[in-house]
């Protein structure tokens, strides 16, 4: 028996399968050409890729960021490659398994797979080459401009240690739309700053939605006009245009700028409420939640005044504090003795935790390898801690720690007198010195032992962390310190030094004259008040600094006749003090300092005559002093410092006969030759002549220390430099006006014959030379190693500030010098027939800005790959001169790009 089984089967449907089983036989089928396809096809992609990448790298080297459409078509592009590469790699043993002249295979499955794999990849390949993302970049652009950063990085130490939580917690505050105000409060030298600074650099650190974020420091002193200018800056609202307007236009401007913007303001170091409406910055509210403000204070009361979220900067806990004051005092100082360890964790927690403390402290004890050393340490910290109550308690004797580590009575004195001076102020040394000098601090019987002295003072009091570097020539006081150090003025040896410090406090009047009477160190420095009308009487006062109270405009007659014991006297930057001083002021017969620089006097009174110990007078810029009564310089037989430079610049060669400074300065220099202890000497010269006759005078020549020499109306063409060779001691030369100056003439061979070897201007670090319309170089600044700023102004004739020509005369040993090592500053304006600043490449290690302004024809500037090293400087310019700048190669270009900052 048997069954007979039919089958019935639809046309569509049988079509169908026959397709899909021709469809799948022709993934075999196709599979060598595919792979021979893939393969070609692959290759024209890359190509093409890499010619993309081409101008992709030529682009970000020009500080431009590529396109996200651009980077994602190529990502994909190398994905991919990455799976092409893996089939084309499987062809042999794929094509080993096809049989039947490629039309079947011994694995129909597995080739069939494979097959469809690569026909995938291989129209994969063509639809990144059809899809023109390539073709629109290279037609148009592949990057754009990399946009400014959002902060100015600020400098900091890269330890955090104890605030690593706090920065957290600060910045998801400012994550939060809800919070506009954060205020971080707590004791001074607990570390607010340096959070804040923290915080400012982690905008450049992480993703963030701000557009800008400004940095203002506030202080005591509070100016809304200064932070109105800080802000300008960083918005670009500085021009001098800007700089004119009224502060409430400048408020409108400010609102305006910044309601585009999502910004964060960081206001440091704030003692009242700052009203930041009148100031035009937008307050962050619930309506306005696109920019926030953060500042420091001392006083949670400041937090609640300005409406923030109080974020308290508290002290560290013992580890942390162990750990930064381990880190100061050193590994080698604490495993140095097997005692030191547990006596320094001793003296750790003496500090409470404090920063500020810890870090003092610890520099302090750094070299400090004796275990007696450190017992004794730990004692005068506890008898130091235990004298005090309040504030006092908690941050002053910790600090005073090292004020009393100083090694003698002179040095703390030093310290303490500094305090004169307002907060965040930038003192000079010199300045500062020469104060030293007239109080009496300072023992040595020459003035430049003296000099020497004071400058190892100060030395000592930067690395015991008391007072901090700022530039070379500049010193300040953290506001702790400062504040300590007023706080021992008044509590800890008030009957000794009798300290009276109103300075930056804003005043309009002087406080009462009877709080006077037994003040020995008076300062009323930096603030408005108009007039000292009232005699006080002062029977003990040795020093009264009055400089920068611009708006003081009349001094009692008389105010200065009860000040016996006057030594130090200071009225420098009172801008509006005019005409003549007040009368009376011959009796400060004790005075061994008189300062009036940077005042409007016309003339000195003939009563001066009568201050027989002055040792120390300062008139530098003057500009309308035009009479200096005749022997009343000559009189002061004790004098030994003499700063005029930049003195009656004005009315020069107007200038009476009965003034010293009449016939160009041939009057004065009489004057000065009997001066029998003269030593420092500042001088502003009208005529060549003069400058003749103190060239002749060795005893002159060995005082200069700053020279001004106005030529205008001189008909000299040549000044001998070579006779400057002899100004040993010469720091700053200004030359003004040489209209008729052609070359300022060195002769190699005498200096070298002379002095036998080449750097003779050792001393000279400022020189300015302006208005000089015949002068062609500067050449002899070449022998000038420590020259640190250079101002050529209005020299239309110069063509070269290094001359390459001069240098073919130049003995051998001098043909490989480098100018120009310790430059900070450059600034050339209005030369413009200048070509070069100097022949070949230099080095510029030390630069900080150079501005180039109205020198068209200066096309290229003395900078390689090896100057970019390293080489983080300011280049100022017009953006056309920049554009139109040759540079050595394309990579040099680019790493100065970043370096330009346009003029307005």
């Amino acid at each position: 028996m048997c069954s007979i089984f039919q089958i019935t089967c639809d046309g569509a449907l049988f079509n169908r399968c026959l397709d899909c089983f021709l469809g799948k036989a022709a993934y075999i089928r196709n599979l060598q050409d595919n792979l021979v396809a893939l393969e070609t096809e692959l290759g024209n992609l890359i190509a093409i890729k890499n010619d993309l990448m081409r101008r992709v790298d030529d682009d970000e080297r020009k500080q431009m960021i590529r396109l996200e459409r651009v980077q994602r078509w190529i990502s994909r592009v190398d994905a991919v490659k990455t799976e092409a590469d893996q089939f084309i790699g499987d062809r042999s043993q794929e094509i080993e398994k096809l049989c039947v002249g490629g039309y079947c295979s011994k694995n129909c499955r597995s080739s069939y797979k494979f097959g469809k794999q690569v026909a995938k990849k291989l129209q994969d390949v063509k639809t990144l080459i059809a899809e023109g993302v390539f073709e629109a970049v290279a037609t148009e652009v592949v990057a754009e401009r990399a946009p400014e950063p959002v902060a100015d990085k600020r400098p900091i130490e890269p330890t955090i240690v104890g605030l690593q939580s706090q920065l957290e917690q600060v910045w998801r505050c400012l994550v939060e739309e809800s919070v506009g105000i954060i205020g971080l409060y707590g004791m001074g030298g607990v570390g607010k700053t340096t959070l804040l600074t923290h915080i400012n650099n982690k905008f450049l650190e992480s993703q963030n939605n701000f557009d800008c974020v400004i940095w203002v420091v506030v202080s005591k002193d509070l100016r809304l006009e200064k932070i109105q200018e800080d802000i300008g800056k960083k918005i670009g609202l500085s021009d001098d245009s800007w700089k004119n307007k009224s502060f409430e236009e400048k408020a409108v401007d400010i609102l305006q700028r910044l309601g585009e913007k999502r910004f964060v303001l960081l206001l440091d170091d704030l003692w009242e409420r700052v009203d930041l409406t009148k100031v035009g910055v937008p307050l962050p509210s619930a309506q306005n939640t696109t920019s926030k403000v953060v500042f420091t204070t001392r006083s949670i009361g400041v937090c609640g005044s300005m409406r923030a979220r109080p974020v308290k900067v508290a002290c560290l806990s013992e580890k942390q504090a162990w750990e930064l004051f381990r880190e100061n005092v050193g590994e080698e100082t604490i495993e140095s003795d097997h005692e030191i360890v547990e006596l320094a964790q001793t003296v750790a927690k003496e500090c409470g935790g404090l920063p500020l403390a810890l870090i003092t402290i610890g520099r302090s004890m750094a070299y400090r390898k004796k275990a007696e050393q450190w017992r004794r340490a730990i004692e005068e910290l506890r008898r130091s801690a235990s004298e005090f109550a309040g504030l006092g308690k908690e941050v002053y004797p910790l600090l005073k720690f090292s004020y009393d580590s100083l090694q003698n009575e002179t040095i703390r004195s030093c310290f303490l007198y500094c305090c004169l001076y307002p907060e965040d102020y930038g003192i000079l040394k010199w300045d500062l010195i020469d104060c030293w000098i007239g109080e009496g601090f300072l023992g040595e019987s020459d003035r430049f032992g003296a000099e020497n002295q004071g400058y190892d003072i100060l030395d000592t009091l930067v690395r015991a962390c008391l007072l901090e570097e700022v530039e070379d020539d500049e010193v300040k006081m953290h506001d702790v310190v400062r504040d300590m150090a007023i706080w021992i003025t008044c509590e800890i040896e008030k009957e000794k030094r009798n300290f009276l410090v109103c300075a930056g406090e804003g005043l309009k009047e002087a406080p009462d004259v009877k709080r006077w009477e037994n003040v020995r160190r008076l300062s009323l420095m930096q603030n408005q008040i108009e007039t000292l009308s009232e005699v006080p009487t002062c029977p003990h006062l040795l020093t009264l600094f009055l400089d920068f109270n611009e708006n003081l405009n009349m001094i009692a007659d008389g105010f200065f006749q009860l000040m016996p014991s006057l030594k130090v006297l200071k009225m420098s930057n009172c801008v509006n003090l005019t005409l003549k001083l007040p009368l009376g002021m011959s009796k400060l017969g004790s005075l061994e300092l008189l300062d009036v620089s940077h005042t409007g006097i016309r003339e000195l009174p003939e009563e001066l005559k009568l201050l027989v110990n002055l040792k120390c007078l300062t008139l530098r810029w003057t500009f309308e002093l035009n009479k200096i009564p005749r022997q009343l310089i000559s009189n002061s037989s004790r004098l030994r410092v003499l700063r005029m430079l930049g003195t009656g610049l004005l009315n020069f060669h107007q200038a009476s006969e009965d003034s010293v400074l009449f016939g160009g300065g041939e009057v004065l220099i009489q004057e000065l030759l009997g001066l029998k202890y003269l030593e420092v000497l500042e001088l502003t010269l009208g005529s060549y002549h003069a400058l003749q006759i103190l060239l002749s005078s060795n005893k002159l020549k060995s005082c200069i220390r700053s020279l001004f020499l106005q030529l205008a109306g001189d008909a000299t063409s040549i000044v001998d430099a070579t006779a400057f060779t002899d100004l040993n001691h010469l720091n700053e030369l200004y030359i003004n006006k040489g209209f008729e100056l052609e070359e300022l003439k060195i002769d190699y061979t005498e200096i070298v014959r002379k002095r036998r070897e080449p750097f003779v201007f050792r001393s000279l670090h400022h020189v300015t030379i302006w208005r000089c319309a015949k002068l062609k170089d500067s050449t002899f600044l070449v022998f000038a190693p420590n020259l640190k700023s250079l101002v050529l102004r209005n020299c239309h004739a110069m063509e070269e500030i290094i001359s390459v020509g001069k240098f073919s005369e130049v003995p051998e040993m001098m043909r490989h010098m480098s100018p120009f090592e310790n430059l900070q500053r450059l600034h050339v304006e209005d030369l413009p027939d200048l070509k070069s600043i100097h022949w070949k490449p230099l080095p510029f290690t030390h630069l900080k800005e150079m501005g180039v302004r109205a020198c068209d024809q200066l096309e290229k500037l003395p900078l390689d790959s090896s100057s970019a090293k390293e080489r983080k400087f300011v280049i100022r310019g017009e953006a056309d001169w920049w554009n139109r700048l040759q540079w050595e190669d394309e990579a040099t270009q680019i790493a100065f790009r970043s370096c330009f900052q346009p003029y307005s």
